[in-house]
């Protein structure tokens, strides 16, 4: 099936944030399906992925290369970088071997992010995916900031240094604290990202104001791209749910799927390439999702699960 472009839109790129989530494993993927061929199964229905395991650890070069590997020309990968550089909490077994010794760390074991740490931090992360930009398979990073990163207590500027380090890469920064974007500081925060190359990363996310959720605010902070992730909708499970999954499950309605695919095109109008990632994982919704919503921009969703299960059998 033939894309469904409008004169002179970018390209939509369509996949999930991870392709290994115990839901993916337990309900999309076949039965007793070897690790190793998850992925070459996952790119034979997307053409890109979140890499999300490399939030909680830096992955091994040689791990990174046999993605590469396994997957076809024209598959590519965004990489969410580490938890640390996210000012997330981490722990000290969440760095490199090579880092840890030299790292600082709070009474209750917390690591201290340093200007030496983040810079040294980020060239081993640059280093291992040097194999990925070499085959042309790295779209961009993903900086997935903690929800405490305010505009009450910090100020984007905090982020210079790693936006620097991390060029020539493409770099989508998500914001998780609604004050970034009401009232005048969205103005502020929409010229910083627009002054430093960065992509905004674009929502779809539970409608709860009352909560740090940001808002589904469309924003073209660089020409070659726009990011989108899709949260779900599930007000309840956002805020009290205690897992991941019971966060960010939903299943999403036609008519949702439908709204959500005008964003993309008119963000499409506006940047040569955008990406638009499921991250509602539960059970199998995301990839069930994607794949829906790939049909409906008149994507060719690739070979149903069920051929798959059929080929295992």
């Amino acid at each position: 099936m033939d894309e469904k472009f409008a004169p002179n839109e970018g390209k939509i790129v369509v996949g999930t944030s991870s392709w290994a989530d115990p839901g993916f494993i337990k309900d999309w993927y076949p039965q007793g399906m070897p690790a190793g061929e998850r992925l070459p199964w996952y790119a034979e229905r997307f053409e890109g992925v979140e890499l999300n395991s490399s939030f909680y650890a830096v992955p091994e070069r040689s791990s990174v290369r046999r993605w590469c590997e396994v997957t076809p020309d024209g598959f590519t990968f965004d990489v969410k970088l580490h938890r640390l550089l996210s000012r997330h909490s981490a722990g000290l077994d969440s760095l490199p071997p090579q880092l840890r010794d030299g790292a600082r760390t709070t009474a209750r074991g917390r690591v201290e992010l340093t200007p030496e740490l983040e810079a040294s931090l980020i060239r081993e992360v640059l280093h291992v995916l040097e194999p990925m930009a070499d085959a042309g398979k790295l779209s961009g990073l993903l900086l997935q900031l903690t929800p405490a990163f305010s505009p009450k207590r910090n100020d984007l500027s905090e982020l210079e240094p790693l936006v620097h380090a991390v060029r020539p890469h493409r770099l989508a920064i998500e914001l998780r604290n609604r004050r970034w974007a009401l009232d005048e500081q969205i103005e502020r925060t929409m010229e910083w990202f627009s002054d430093h190359e960065a992509a905004f990363v674009c929502v779809d996310a539970p409608p709860a104001e009352a909560t740090p959720i940001m808002p589904a605010v469309d924003a073209v902070t660089r020409d070659d791209l726009a990011y989108v992730r899709i949260h779900g909708r599930n007000v309840d499970g956002y805020l009290h749910g205690k897992s991941v999954a019971e966060r960010f499950g939903w299943i999403y309605a036609d008519e949702e799927l439908e709204e959500i695919a005008g964003r993309a095109h008119s963000l499409a109008e506006q940047a040569e390439e955008v990406r638009v990632y499921f991250n509602n994982n539960r059970d199998d919704d995301a990839p069930t999702a994607a794949r829906r919503f790939r049909a409906l921009l008149g994507q060719d969703p690739g070979p149903p699960p069920e051929d798959a299960q059929l080929r295992l059998a």
